[in-house]
């Protein structure tokens, strides 16, 4: 009973932490602050420590589907494992594949910013592709919760 209501608070957790930075916190930088330099800069912060927050909540999503889940069934413990994968995996690819290369965009557009420079339609493909990988792993979440 306890590792369940423990796995529910992972789960709701890493669910959470997406939700609030994602739709939450960053809209709200980029509407409240005038610069949005800073606004990315404080954002790209926040999901930096979601996508640590993720990884962590994925291992400790795995142990806790190890070691505590004795009465389910095999196919939910499979759609379970497959959605740990999943999100885990949109934290790679987005935060440790993404990224660095929106970093570098970043890095290389000088004082104006990467929006005044001409790696913005790149950075713009970049972010989009990095947007509906994190909607994925946002849609993914509920369905995590829902299974647990």
């Amino acid at each position: 009973m306890l590792l369940a209501r423990v796995r529910l608070l992972v789960a709701v957790l890493w669910a959470g932490s997406l939700w609030a930075v994602g739709y939450l916190v960053a809209p709200t930088l980029f509407a409240t602050l005038a610069d949005r330099v800073l606004a990315g800069t404080i954002a790209g912060s926040m999901f930096h420590a979601v996508a640590l927050l993720s990884l962590g909540c994925a291992l400790a999503s795995l142990v806790l589907l190890k070691f505590g889940t004795p009465d389910w069934t095999p196919q939910r413990r499979r759609t379970v494992l497959a959605l740990i994968a999943a999100m885990a995996l949109c934290t790679v690819v987005s935060h440790y594949g993404l990224q660095p290369m929106m970093a570098e965009l970043k890095a290389a557009a000088g004082p104006g910013g990467v929006m005044e420079s001409a790696g913005k339609s790149r950075f713009g493909m970049l972010h989009g592709i990095s947007s509906i990988i994190y909607l994925i792993q946002s849609l993914l979440a509920g369905w995590f919760i829902l299974k647990q």
